[in-house]
């Protein structure tokens, strides 16, 4: 049996689509709030079956800070992929990306080890993974320094990830994996899939800021190859292509048929818009659009390496361009309304 966390998200939800062509004993944990449908609509990107497909998940009502709930949930549970996590740039949900991030992994590594399941998988970020100071690709092998400013979601999804270890050193096999900004088709109005919603609607700013990309059909079939495989005890950047946000914004707007971002904002620019950002939120009490990390995460110039990765199992990315022209055609298949 295996048990996904955070399967109404959008790693979680294409996982299990992916998972349910092998395997027919799958439990998903999900919350009071969570949208199950919004996973049927991910589903249906890839059959008109949808509904065989999702009526194969077995569902759990479950919390990650919920121990009987959870300990319900891993009832006879051989396999673990543990993709939920909060996400936010807000220093004002701090606490609560603790709750979820940290707390809620200890209590996924915790019923591991007492369940003593064959292996557990966690997606963590590249957000934990150190920046080096030689302008060299980042890998793997940078040490976390904590000296240096993190955001606070990076502070705790390392937290989660050092949960982790200690499930390694207690005998559970456990790989991680280090996905850069994932790409994927779905959940329009959150998260990275919220830029195809926006530049639909003709956003028009762009920096140069580099980051690392992939599709999150990679992330997830490299989640799966890992737990099959004998490798153990390991973390993996995943990254297809390292792009500006300027040609990101690009190819999004060519794949929706729209028109290219023109107006270049500067980092000058950008660190005065979110600090007035930050007044007005303030002000109105409501939670900034842009903070001072996403600002900062804008205009860096970070390039990342998978060559672990591929030196480990030989994994062919798809090239980002490719992955934006399908999400753009499902995007407009959708009219963006998932």
């Amino acid at each position: 049996m295996i048990l996904v966390t955070g399967g109404t998200g959008l790693v979680g939800s294409h996982l299990l689509y992916h998972l349910l062509q092998e395997e027919n004993s799958i439990k998903a944990i999900h919350q009071k709030t969570s949208d199950l449908n919004a996973v049927k609509n991910i589903f249906a990107y890839y059959t008109s079956d949808f509904d065989t497909v999702f009526n194969k998940v077995i569902w759990v009502l479950a919390d990650l800070n919920n121990i009987p709930a959870l300990e319900h949930a891993f009832k006879n549970v051989k396999r673990v992929y543990h993709c939920a996590a909060f996400v936010s740039f807000d220093p004002a949900y701090y606490k609560k990306m603790r709750k979820v991030n940290i707390e809620g992994t200890t209590n996924i590594v915790n019923l591991c080890i007492s369940n003593k399941v064959d292996k557990l998988c966690y997606v963590s970020s590249i957000a934990t993974i150190e920046k080096n100071i030689k302008n060299q690709a980042i890998d793997e092998s940078e040490n976390w320094n904590s000296a240096v400013q993190k955001s606070g979601y990076a502070i705790t999804k390392y937290g989660g990830e050092m949960e982790v270890w200690r499930a390694s050193q207690e005998g559970i096999p456990v790989v991680i994996v280090n996905p850069g900004v994932i790409l994927g088709s779905g959940f329009w109005h959150k998260g990275s899939s919220n830029l195809f919603t926006k530049i639909n609607k003709g956003f028009n700013f762009y920096t140069e800021g580099v980051t690392g990309f992939v599709g999150v059909k990679d992330v997830v079939q490299v989640m799966v190859i890992l737990m099959h495989s004998n490798i153990k005890n390991e973390r993996f950047i995943l990254i297809s292509e390292n792009l500006s946000f300027k040609e990101i914004f690009n190819k999004i707007a060519d794949a929706l048929h729209k028109k290219r971002p023109k107006i270049k904002v500067s980092k000058f620019l950008t660190g005065l818009i979110w600090r007035l950002d930050w007044i007005i939120s303030k002000v109105f009490r409501k939670s900034p659009l842009l903070t001072k990390n996403s600002a900062n995460a804008s205009q860096a110039k970070n390039y990342y390496t998978s060559k672990k990765l591929n030196s480990a199992i030989h994994y062919k990315f798809e090239k980002i361009e490719t992955v934006i022209l399908e999400i753009g055609r499902n995007f407009n298949q959708t009219k963006g309304g998932l």
